[in-house]
C-alpha cells in the first residue's frame, strides 16, 4: 500500500510579513485619493456658485453665440406648444411632479432651444390642459442650464408611439432631438421665475454645496492617517518582537 498522509499534520504557510504593509500602503494611497477628489470636486463646487451669482445682466441671444454656465440670456422666438416634453418623477419638496420643456423656435432653419418652463405637481387629470401656449413671438429670459440627470437609468427615457405632449423619464439630448424630429441647441433656457407661462421655478446649482465636498474629503484623510499610523505601529512592533 501507498504511503499515507494525514492532513491534520500538514503545516499551513504563514502569510508573508510583507503582505499587511503592502495592502494597507495600497488602501492608505486610495483614501488619500479619494479625499483629493472630494477637495477637487469642492473647489468645482464654489466655482459653480461663484459664477451662478456672478451673472447679473440678460444678453441677448442668437444661434451660434457661445454660452456660459448659469449665464443669463434673453431669446426671442415661437413656443410649439404642439411638441412638449414632461418629464415625470421630479421630486420638490417630498412631492413628486414634473418639468415641462417646450420648444421655442428661434429661426425656421435653427435647432430648437428647449425651455424649461418649471415643475408643476403631478395630478390625477395629467398636466395636459396647463399646457397651453399662444403661437405668437415672444422674449424669454432665462439661464443657460441643461437637462435632468439620473444618478442610475434604466432603460430609453422616451418611451416609442406615444401622442403628444410626451411624457420622459430622464432622457437624454438625442432621445429629445429625435422625438422632436429637429436638432437642438446644446443648452437648456431655465426660464426666470419672473416670466409668464411658467411654472414653479427656483434654479439652483446644486444643493450638494462645497460644503459637504470638504467634509467627506476629511474624512478619507483622516482614514488614511490612522490607517497610515497603524502601519507604522505593526511595524515597529513587528521589528522590537523579532
Amino acid at each position: 500500500m501507498g504511503q499515507q498522509y494525514n492532513v491534520n499534520n500538514i503545516s499551513k504557510k504563514p502569510l508573508p510579513t510583507w503582505l499587511p504593509l503592502v495592502v494597507g500602503t495600497f488602501l492608505v494611497i486610495q483614501f488619500a485619493g479619494l479625499g483629493a477628489w472630494q477637495v477637487s470636486r469642492g473647489f468645482e463646487k464654489m466655482a459653480t456658485q461663484s459664477a451662478y451669482q456672478d451673472e447679473i445682466q440678460f444678453n441677448d441671444w442668437q444661434h451660434g453665440a457661445p454660452v456660459r454656465s448659469f449665464q443669463r440670456l434673453k431669446v426671442s422666438g415661437r413656443f410649439d406648444s404642439d411638441h412638449q416634453i414632461v418629464l415625470d418623477n421630479i421630486i420638490i419638496n417630498s412631492r413628486y411632479g414634473h418639468y415641462v420643456l417646450t420648444p421655442l423656435e428661434t429661426a425656421p432653419d435653427e435647432p430648437l432651444l428647449l425651455v424649461n418652463r418649471g415643475w408643476i405637481e403631478r395630478s390625477e387629470n395629467g398636466v395636459e390642459a396647463a399646457l397651453e401656449l399662444s403661437g405668437e413671438i415672444v422674449s424669454v429670459r432665462g439661464r443657460a442650464g441643461s437637462l435632468p440627470k439620473a444618478a442610475y437609468k434604466m432603460g430609453d427615457g422616451i418611451e416609442a408611439a406615444q401622442r403628444w405632449p410626451m411624457h420622459a423619464v430622464y432622457p437624454s439630448a438625442d432621445e429629445v432631438a429625435h422625438a422632436l424630429g429637429r436638432e437642438i441647441q446644446p443648452f437648456v433656457l431655465l426660464m426666470e421665475h419672473q416670466e409668464q407661462n411658467g411654472f414653479l421655478r427656483h434654479w439652483v446649482p446644486s444643493e450638494f454645496g462645497p460644503g459637504k465636498h470638504f467634509g467627506y474629503a476629511l474624512q478619507w484623510f483622516a482614514m488614511a492617517a490612522v490607517l497610515m499610523a497603524l502601519l507604522v505601529w505593526n511595524y515597529h512592533k513587528k521589528r522590537f518582537d523579532t
